[in-house]
């Protein structure tokens, strides 16, 4: 039996520049304890679709169509009838808890507030209430937590709490718009299997609003495609992923980087093959690298303590060759590649570019050097001046590093790298709003590029994007690397990214360096458990594939790197730790044909 029926929903949007029709004639079917996915690129009319039936789109939004829940149209109702609906039949996760979490109020206040607002009961049933489903959603400690402010709370464990309080008064529909977006891939695993067990547990009915295939295809019985407002195709999750009908169905499967799949046809042959690049062919060495920051500590006498953001980094890169760099949040993976490019002041150790060493050389010839060196950033749009136009901040390099062109020739080329990224010339004059996220990215690699350098530090160039948009991106990159020989960085949490461009990967956590393994290696022979644990977390966008997998899910947040464990920092999390993982720090030690830190590597590649 159908617990909610929508049919020919509409949502506009007025705007200056005319009327939107973010959604166009959606109809589907959610049956009692099922989980419903719904998938589709930016913009597609993912979100505004289910806003829409809880009388929650912007103020100049408009929804017409029926959407029927126990005989009633919630499109239909009156604000007072919806709020009565809203937390208690119908909840809904947001994508950001940060911003959907009232920072002025504790989580008691807000969480409290939802159970009075919908029943009669005192403060400290409530509160019972609330600690009990905190416990639920596997909050360690929650009575302690339960009295904190939400800065005081990890990403994944704010998430858990949106989770924990839309499951408050047992909703029949459960609605998870984009609820693990901003989570590291092992962050992620957690939450969706918090979300399957609840699903089992109460019966709750799920709405998975998502652009990531591999959750859906872990998560979902049925899936919804969406693409420019309009319902594409829909069907069980096996005939949606193992025979699609709809061409851009297939385009969306085909884009999505798998992490059990090699994917080597564009990379490029690098100059090395082993975990370290021989003698001379090294373009960028960074040996025992270190950066603090210092913080002050809790209360007026106390003295300030050291933030050790990366502790001991040492690595080289090769003509030609893609460096990966995985970890999860917090590892220092962004903090390495701002301090390579003097960004931030390192504390220690050696930054050697094209074989000589950055602190040793004067202004101007570091200038020149410099040249050799770009990156680009994580998010486009934050990294482009919006006052200035295209052709200005693609040209800025140039004026800055060689004066000696005139405008003729500068233009001439900005408007090659320009068309070399995919972006038309005759663009020039048009600022970076007027632009997609996936267009902004392109303009950041030009601006890069447009210096000829030898090496680019590639910091979340994706992690933004769209699938499709991503894999155009990487392969982007992958075909300036084949015709420039570009040396790159390319630092990502995304795994299967990474598999799919890197020559070798470097694995990080809490500032230090975990394995060293070629692509081939790490992939397929984990040494370090924190490296198994990360591969096992990625989702596989294969039903069959994903649902039957064995998964080493790590327990717990990762430790404050003011305060990090003695001995081996992963030891925390490791179901594999012993006595002398917490007395003894592991070396980076070569085990066949990986680099490891581990005192267990051994035995657990041969068990």
């Amino acid at each position: 039996m159908s617990l909610l029926t929508v049919e020919k929903l509409n949502v506009r949007f007025a705007t200056p520049d005319g009327e939107v029709h973010a959604v166009k004639d959606l109809g589907f079917d959610l049956a009692k304890g099922e989980t419903l996915g719904i998938v589709g690129e930016s913009g597609s009319g993912k979100s505004q679709s289910v806003l829409s039936l809880l009388g929650l789109l912007a103020d100049n939004g408009r929804a017409a169509g029926t959407a029927r829940f126990e005989n009633r149209d919630l499109l239909a109702l009156a604000e007072s009838e919806l709020r009565e609906i809203r937390g208690s039949r119908i909840s809904m996760i947001f994508q950001d808890p940060m911003t959907s979490l009232n920072p002025y109020l504790t989580i008691a206040d807000q969480m409290t507030q939802v159970v009075r607002e919908h029943e009669t009961v005192t403060r400290q049933a409530a509160r019972e209430r609330c600690i009990e489903m905190l416990e639920a959603v596997r909050i360690p400690e929650a009575e302690a937590r339960f009295n904190r402010y939400p800065h005081e709370l990890s990403g994944g464990m704010r998430q858990r709490v949106m989770i924990a309080s839309s499951l408050l008064l047992n909703p029949e529909i459960l609605i998870a718009d984009e609820p693990t977006t901003a989570l590291d891939v092992t962050v992620q695993a957690q939450i969706l299997d918090l979300m399957r067990d609840l699903n089992d547990r109460y019966g709750t009915a799920i709405i998975l609003i998502t652009h990531d295939l591999g959750v859906v295809a872990g998560l979902c019985e049925r899936v919804l495609v969406m693409h420019e407002g309009e319902l594409k195709e829909r069907g069980e999750v096996r005939d949606i992923f193992y025979r699609p009908q709809h061409d851009y169905t297939r385009r969306l499967l085909d884009a999505v980087p798998r992490l059990d799949e090699e994917r080597v046809e564009k990379l490029a042959a690098g100059a090395g093959s082993g975990v370290v690049p021989e003698a001379g062919e090294a373009l960028l060495t960074v040996d025992d690298l270190k950066v603090q920051f210092g913080i002050p500590g809790d209360g007026l006498f106390a003295g300030t303590r050291q933030l050790r953001a990366v502790d001991g980094v040492s690595l080289s890169l090769a003509a030609g060759e893609t460096l990966g760099v995985v970890g999860e949040s917090g590892c220092g993976k962004s903090t390495l590649a701002r301090a390579i490019v003097k960004l931030v002041p390192k504390s220690a150790g050696r930054v050697c570019l094209l074989g000589r060493e950055m602190d040793a050389l004067d202004r101007e010839t570091l200038g020149e050097m410099r040249r050799s060196l770009q990156i680009i950033f994580q998010d486009p749009l934050a990294s482009l001046n919006p006052r200035m136009t295209v052709g200005d901040i693609v040209s800025e390099p140039l004026w800055t590093h060689r004066p000696e062109l005139d405008k003729g020739s500068v233009r001439q080329l900005v408007t090659e790298v320009l068309e070399r990224v995919g972006i038309g010339g005759h663009q020039l004059n048009r600022y970076p709003h007027e632009f997609s996220g996936g267009q902004c990215q392109r303009i950041g690699i030009a601006r890069a590029l447009v210096l000829k350098p030898r090496i680019i530090i590639c910091d979340e160039p994706v992690s933004a994007l769209d699938v499709s948009i991503q894999a155009q991106i990487v392969d982007l990159l992958m075909d300036l690397q084949s015709d420039f020989g570009l040396a790159l960085v390319f630092i990502a949490h995304d795994l299967a990214v990474v598999r799919h461009i890197s020559h070798r990967v470097m694995v990080m956590y809490l500032g230090t360096i975990m394995e060293v393994a070629s692509r081939e290696d790490l992939y397929e022979r984990p040494a370090h458990p924190y490296t198994r644990a990360l591969i096992s977390a990625v989702p596989i966008p294969d039903p069959d594939l994903e649902r039957s997998r064995e998964r080493e899910l790590l327990s717990g947040d990762l430790p404050s790197p003011l305060d990090p464990p003695s001995g081996c920092r992963f030891r925390t999390r490791c179901r594999y730790a012993i006595d002398r993982c917490a007395a003894e720090t592991p070396k980076l030690e070569l085990l066949d044909s990986t680099l490891v830190a581990c005192h267990r590597a051994d035995d657990l590649r041969r068990g």
